[in-house]
């Protein structure tokens, strides 16, 4: 048994970013181990001194294969764990040509070899004498490169080394789409179909988790509860498919203002929508719910055609957002998960209905929220009930 190394689970997210898995979230399958074991698998097919993964950033990257850059998001062997993260332009090293070509590579010498990079050896103190290389597909595409360097009895690869590892990269594709697939089947059912947001039954379990990481630790969740004005007469002037348009441009602007890494935005039912910002003061809180208003009230809502026969209406200062705000203090919170849960919606969502009395298109906070939370003395509140 070989000892491999990985990026943390939280930062190998980000590689799933791609075809069929499109979001980015917290997720319980074990991509590092499932790494691990492609590794490991490597190995006992051709015994090596060292390997990595390395896997294109999708966060970064462009249509042209050279202009992007390799990930190593696991390794084995002496020093490699240092490699972890670290970027490799595709337009260097053996790596990056068979990115670029998706061809299999096998160098026996690479003291002679005009592709090889020398430079992670010169960081790593790490001697390279000679690389195996084969490509990583996802589906058609390549997005990555598994190389093995050294064969362990000091000889170098051969043409059947590399026939072998082509041949496990197979194996390593299928595991890769394995854990897409069950990533999407997992993200599937945590979120609602028509904006992509969380759904409400996802987001009850993340305000219990916040919350009781608030308790742990002692910080502050804000609760944002958020209600279209107007929108019933989208529906009734427009009818339900361009209504069903509009929820779904709406939960595009959350999306694009909520941006915290821990933030949890979900559709509560029908034009209703909630964010959690753990961590978060009512101060910053605040912000975030004046952005989300003022980009809801700003915006031309069905500015192109959304489906066939269905053309462009640019509805301007018709939709906007009464948007309640509570606060959760763990010192003021007395009681079992579930009340201090109920408390919290029961405030954000009474601060909402007061935003609607007042006469919609404003945020107003909850005031029990102004005694618990430590917003900033002197800074001046933002329509308080």
């Amino acid at each position: 048994m070989i000892e491999c190394h990985s990026l943390k689970h939280s930062d190998l997210e980000r590689f799933l970013e791609r075809q069929k898995a499109s979001v980015t979230l917290r997720s319980e399958f074990d991509l590092d181990l499932i790494l691990k074991q492609i590794l490991q698998k490597a190995y006992e097919f051709v015994p090596s001194e060292s390997g990595s993964i390395l896997l294109d950033d999708p966060y970064r990257k462009s249509g042209t294969r050279r202009d992007n850059d390799l990930v190593f998001i696991a390794t084995f062997g002496d020093g490699s764990s240092s490699l972890l993260g670290n970027r490799l332009s595709a337009s260097k090293g053996i790596a990056g040509r068979v990115y670029q070509t998706g061809a299999p590579y096998v160098s026996q010498n690479v003291d002679h070899d005009q592709y090889f990079f020398p430079d992670i050896d010169a960081s790593t103190g790490f001697k390279t004498n000679s690389i195996v290389c084969v490509p990583i597909y996802i589906g058609k595409t390549v997005c990555g490169v598994l190389e093995l360097i050294n064969r362990s009895d000091g000889q170098s690869f051969t043409l059947r080394d590399m026939t072998l590892l082509e041949i496990f990269a197979g194996y390593t594709s299928f595991m890769l789409q394995n854990a897409l697939d069950a990533k999407r089947a997992h993200e599937l059912a945590k979120r609602d179909d028509l904006t992509g947001l969380f759904n409400d039954r996802w987001f009850h379990v993340c305000l219990n988790d916040s919350l009781a990481e608030s308790v742990r630790t002692g910080s502050e969740c804000v609760l944002l509860f958020m209600d279209l004005d107007h929108f019933k007469s989208i529906n009734d002037q427009h009818g339900h498919l361009a209504g069903s348009q509009v929820l779904r441009e709406v939960g595009f602007i959350l999306k694009r203002v909520i941006t915290g890494d821990d933030s949890v935005v979900s559709r509560y039912g029908g034009d209703e929508f909630v964010a959690i910002l753990p961590n978060a003061t009512l101060e910053e809180g605040l912000g975030v719910a004046e952005r989300v208003r003022r980009a809801i009230e700003e915006t031309a809502f069905l500015d192109r055609d959304y489906g066939f026969g269905s053309p462009a209406m640019n509805i301007r200062n018709v939709i906007t957002a009464s948007v309640g705000v509570a606060t959760f203090t763990p010192l003021a919170g007395i009681g079992t998960m579930e009340i201090l849960r109920n408390d919290l919606l029961r405030r954000a969502d009474s601060a909402m209905y007061e935003a609607k009395a007042q006469g919609k298109n404003r945020v107003i906070v909850d005031p029990t929220s102004l005694g618990l939370s430590t917003i900033h003395p002197g800074k001046k509140q933002l329509n308080v009930s």
